[in-house]
């Protein structure tokens, strides 16, 4: 995304933020990868794995509600933390971010909608 290296260094297993936190920023890997799980009676189910140039936490840069997965360091990692008012500035310098966060979000919804296809095909 063009950012130097002003991230923040996580060790192996830190949570970057849990299921449930209110957050209002989205984070950029920069560094190393990252898992995102769900927590569903006390056993946790991996939801996907994401590394270096994506972007998590999103949705709380336009809806400040509850986090729907937990993220964890896998590995060494540095993340960039973006504010809503740091990603709007960076929209207005690079309107481009705004296209490709709208394209991991459209291939995310899509993920979700297979999988709920898939589900309700099962039962």
């Amino acid at each position: 995304m063009g950012a130097g290296k002003l991230g923040k260094m996580l060790e192996d297993g830190e949570i970057i933020f849990r299921q449930g936190d209110v957050g209002d920023s989205m984070y950029v890997i920069q560094e190393g990868q990252v898992e995102v799980f769900v927590e569903r009676q006390g056993t946790e189910v991996r939801l996907r794995l994401l590394g270096e140039g994506e972007t998590v936490g999103e949705m709380a840069i336009f809806a400040r509600e509850t986090r729907s997965a937990s993220v964890r360091a896998l590995g060494r990692v540095r993340v960039l933390t973006l504010d809503k008012k740091t990603f709007l500035t960076r929209v207005q310098q690079d309107p481009s971010l705004a296209f490709r966060i709208l394209e991991t979000m459209s291939r995310r919804i899509r993920e979700l909608s297979d999988e709920v296809v898939r589900l309700r095909s099962e039962n």
